[in-house]
């Protein structure tokens, strides 16, 4: 395989928000996840500090909250000021006691120096509550909430610039969900509100690779909306939690372009390519484990829908498969960066996260590791590669039968201030090292940081610490005109070229 890069051709500058994440009221998210005031972790204002240390670690740029599901349930007044309501929340079907709302999310954002990303309810909401939430964030003191947010401890704006109308109300699980005709006029009247609140805010609103509901949407609405907001979670196991093996997981990689080149191709056809762009606000590799939550049949066993979560937090889940999903999600991104501004991790802690908390501490599990390297080693400049000659996977299990898919999924950056050159190779094969001729003008000092396990299915846990990246300089030898890399099986590699 030969990889040629030409450093002097960019060709666009991703958006550092691409590396963004998701909290929401599911299981231990919030409540036993980054807010635990009882915790000896805790700070001064009930967030864990181990948590939030890990956070600023991979430079959290954005957290989208407080859902997900839960916000077409949630009504933003029940978690603001004293007297805050115990409230059952539909969506999840649980008691939310609304100790953490919008103010404490502001503070959390704050502390981390990340952009606040707040979804609003569009389910049993209205434009007017939307807009109201609007007022109480950023308005000085004009209107009733405005000054309610005075009144409860704040005495200047929050400034929330990024909001968007809804979440997955296309679909029938979701609490208020709406027909294609019906969104798009939700959407219009949610805009114009909110817009006439704080004429400065970016608008998104919950949209899906599909022609109906995107044309509908984006011709009433597209005015007003900065953002068009996409979700995908690859292995479906919702009801089942039967993670997909290594070799499925692979099979997904091949997929991941499919929803950005669709809204893409709809965006040009409307001419609003250079207007709105993707907000991929809600990913990762496998859907979280909620069985009996969104299907017809509601039981009234607990064990049959809320024990079962805690499922979720099985870290041997956590593997190999998904930071080399994850790595190739995030090159598909940066490959895309002309028109995809954001992504959001769906979610940074438990569940499915990129963090897990116990009494003792915190586990680190594989994507958080991924996060590190792309944020603290990737540029923030795509230039131009060329690959050949890519090594193909043969017979992988993948959702239609057999298929074959490329073994290296690979991008290049270069850092705008040093002039660094920093590629991300991703190495699919379980078992099979990949040698790779970079062909690169000029010459260079390089590190090479790579990512494995000692097989597949590793993963890290509470005194299992196996997966972290390491320095592997050894797999670069210079040759005429370039370098010979060999990239270890199911590995994330990020080689950095400082120029000489």
């Amino acid at each position: 395989m030969q990889l040629t890069v030409d450093p002097g051709r960019v060709l666009f500058c991703r958006d550092k928000m691409i590396y963004g994440h998701f909290l929401e009221h599911f299981h231990r998210q919030i409540y036993g996840g980054i807010y635990d005031p009882s915790s000896p972790f805790a700070d001064e204002e009930g967030f864990r500090s181990d948590v939030l240390e890990a956070l600023k670690a991979i430079r959290v740029p954005i957290i989208r909250w407080p859902g997900g599901c839960f916000v077409s349930a949630y009504h933003w007044q029940d978690g603001v000021g004293k007297d805050r309501p115990f409230t059952f929340n539909k969506a999840w079907r649980v008691e939310e006691d609304n100790s953490f709302g919008t103010d404490e999310f502001i503070r959390l954002c704050r502390k981390l120096d990340c952009e606040p990303y707040i979804c609003t309810n569009a389910g049993t909401g209205t434009p007017e509550e939307m807009s109201d939430w609007v007022e109480y964030c950023n308005l000085p003191f004009e209107g009733r909430y405005a000054k309610q947010r005075i009144e409860n401890g704040f005495p200047e704006p929050h400034g929330v610039k990024y909001w968007s109308i809804g979440n997955e109300n296309y679909g029938p699980w979701e609490i208020g969900a709406w027909k294609s005709d019906q969104w798009s006029l939700m959407v219009e009247e949610a805009a114009k509100m909110m817009v006439r609140v704080d004429p400065s805010i970016q608008l998104s609103a919950a949209a899906l690779p599909d022609v109906d509901w995107n044309l509908r949407l984006l011709q009433r609405a597209g005015e007003r909306l900065r953002w068009i907001s996409i979700h995908g979670y690859w292995d479906s196991i919702h009801q089942t939690n039967a993670l997909g093996s290594y070799d499925r997981c692979m099979a997904y990689t091949a997929q991941l372009e499919d929803s950005i080149r669709k809204v893409r191709g709809l965006l040009m056809a409307l001419g609003l390519e250079k207007k709105i762009r993707i907000a991929f606000d809600e990913w990762n590799l496998r859907g979280w484990y909620h069985p009996n939550a969104h299907t017809l049949h509601q039981p009234m066993d607990k064990g049959e829908y809320i024990t079962p979560r805690d499922d979720n937090d099985i870290n041997a889940s956590y593997t190999m498969a998904d930071a080399v999903f994850s790595a190739c999600f995030l090159n598909t991104l940066l490959r895309n960066a002309d028109i995809v501004g954001m992504a959001n991790f769906a979610p940074a802690v438990n569940t499915r996260g990129a963090i897990f908390t116990h009494e003792k501490g915190i586990v680190l599990r594989t994507t958080y590791h991924v996060f590190h390297m792309y944020v603290n080693l990737m540029g923030d400049e795509v230039i131009d590669a060329h690959i050949t000659d890519v090594p193909v996977l043969h017979t992988v299990d993948g959702l239609q039968g057999r298929q074959d898919v490329p073994m290296v999924d690979a991008v290049a950056t270069r850092c705008s201030g040093s002039g660094d050159v920093a590629l991300a190779l991703v190495n699919k094969s379980p078992d099979a090292f990949c040698p790779v001729s970079l062909r690169m003008q000029g010459t260079g000092r390089t590190e090479m940081t790579t990512l494995m396990g000692g097989s597949t299915d590793d993963y890290n846990d509470i005194g299992r610490d196996h997966v972290r990246p390491f320095a592997n300089d050894e797999a670069v030898q210079p040759i005429f005109g370039g370098w010979k890399l060999n990239l270890p099986p199911h590995s994330v590699n990020v080689l950095r070229i400082r120029p000489e």
